[in-house]
């Protein structure tokens, strides 16, 4: 079993930052993956960032420039930082673990396998 766990949301002004953390543990088998996806409120899940097999790190557009993502210390862990926060990057953050997070230059959910529960991220005006 597997279980991948967020920490780090919370509540900031626009302008602020915040740091999120992910660790999965478990039997992870060859997953080694990652990705942060966000969910705001009366919307689809949406890609973040994916820091994918190869190492290779891919950001979505909207956060491009802003969040930074790198592989925590400990093995299946990752960090999100978050700078020049704006009040549509609120949301639902997830951090996901699977075989593959991107395709064709985007953040892909479906290769994903194991996701935690989420962690709040709000921006204020």
């Amino acid at each position: 079993q597997v279980h991948v766990v967020e920490s780090g949301g919370g509540s900031v002004q626009a302008g602020g930052w915040l740091k999120l953390s992910c660790v999965a543990t478990g039997s992870t088998g060859s997953r080694n993956a990652m990705a942060w996806f966000r969910q705001a409120p009366g919307k689809g899940r949406e890609g973040v960032v994916c820091l994918n097999s190869f190492g290779s790190k891919i950001y979505e557009d909207s956060v491009n420039g802003r969040f930074i993502v790198s592989k925590g210390n400990a093995e299946n862990s990752l960090t999100l930082e978050m700078y020049q926060l704006k009040p549509d990057d609120s949301a639902i953050y997830y951090c996901a673990l699977g075989r593959v997070c991107d395709k064709w230059g985007r953040v892909t959910e479906a290769g994903m396998d194991y996701w935690g529960k989420g962690t709040q991220v709000t921006v204020s005006a």
